[in-house]
């Protein structure tokens, strides 16, 4: 669970670091193979995505942004 903006920000290289593996995985092996791998990295990125943004929409992300 994010719970402040340094959670939000490793959140969000984790994110980028998946990404980069799974295109490193589909370029690597075609359709249909490592699937279950491709399919695990999707979900991480799924899940992350959520919690940032719930973390988003939360009271503490909206008083971290005023002045």
């Amino acid at each position: 669970m994010i719970a402040n903006v340094a959670d939000y920000e490793k959140a969000q290289e984790e994110i980028q670091s998946l990404e980069t593996r799974l295109a490193r995985l589909q370029s690597q092996h075609p359709l249909g193979d490592k699937g279950f791998t491709k399919a695990g990295i999707r979900k991480l990125i799924a899940r992350l995505h959520e919690e940032l943004a719930v973390f988003e929409g939360s009271q503490e992300a909206h008083e971290s942004n005023s002045p």
